[in-house]
C-alpha cells in the first residue's frame, strides 16, 4: 500500500521566479511548513492525502513534464518513493526548499534553496549537499554577508545565485526594495534579480 502525502495544492502554470522563470511546469504544493516567515504568501495548512500514482495522475493531465515540488517545506514529506514515481515518468523534478531538511538530491534535477536565516530564530543550518541556485528573498536588512562564497551557514557553493524583493503588501515598500535590489544586483554581479513574474502577469 503506497504511502499517503498531505497535499496543498496542485496546478498548472508559468515558473515565476529564479533562473527557470517563464517554464511551463507543474507545481505540487506539499502542506506544512517548519518556519513562520513574516512575509509569506502561502497558506499553506489544507491538505488532501494522495498517493504517489495520484499526485502523478493529477500532474500529468497537464502537457509539460517539469515538475516543482514547493510548499510550505516540501521537505517534510518529500521522499525517494514520490520523487521515483516522477522520475520513471520522464519528469524534469525541481525542489523549492528553505534547505533545513536533507533531500535525495540525486534524484532531483535542480535544488532551489531559499534560506530564511534573518527570519528565523534560532538560525538553523542548512542540510543540503546541492544547491543549484540560491534564492534570497530581499527586503534590505539582509545580512548578505551570510551568503557569500566560503560562509560557514552553505555547506556547499550554489551553482547559481538569485536575489528576488520582498513582497510586503506595501507598493511604497516595494518599489524602494527592488531598487535596491537591482543596486545589489549591480554592485555584486555575481547575484541575478529574480521577480515574481507570475504576480506581474496575475497567474497562479
Amino acid at each position: 500500500m503506497q504511502s499517503a502525502y498531505r497535499v496543498n495544492e496542485i496546478f498548472y502554470s508559468l515558473q515565476g521566479e529564479g533562473c527557470h522563470a517563464g517554464t511551463p511546469a507543474v507545481f505540487v504544493r506539499l502542506s506544512g511548513c517548519n518556519l513562520r516567515c513574516p512575509f509569506c504568501d502561502t497558506d499553506h495548512s489544507a491538505a488532501t492525502p494522495m498517493t504517489a500514482d495520484e499526485i502523478l495522475a493529477a500532474a500529468a493531465a497537464h502537457p509539460a513534464r517539469h515538475v516543482v515540488f514547493t510548499g510550505g517545506e516540501p521537505a517534510l514529506q518529500l521522499d525517494e518513493a514520490l520523487l521515483s514515481a516522477f522520475r520513471r515518468a520522464g519528469y524534469y523534478i525541481q525542489v523549492e526548499t528553505n534547505g533545513t531538511f536533507p533531500l535525495p538530491v540525486a534524484l532531483i534535477d535542480w535544488v532551489t534553496c531559499s534560506p530564511k536565516f534573518e527570519f528565523t530564530e534560532p538560525r538553523l543550518p542548512l542540510r543540503l549537499e546541492r544547491i543549484d541556485e540560491l534564492k534570497v528573498v530581499y527586503d534590505t536588512t539582509n545580512r548578505m554577508e551570510l551568503y557569500a562564497p566560503g560562509s560557514p551557514h552553505l555547506p556547499v557553493a550554489p551553482a547559481h545565485h538569485t536575489l528576488q524583493p520582498c513582497d510586503t503588501g506595501d507598493p511604497t515598500r516595494n518599489a524602494a526594495i527592488t531598487s535596491a535590489a537591482i543596486a545589489y544586483c549591480l554592485a555584486h554581479p555575481r547575484w541575478r534579480l529574480s521577480l515574481q513574474t507570475h504576480k506581474l502577469l496575475a497567474i497562479p
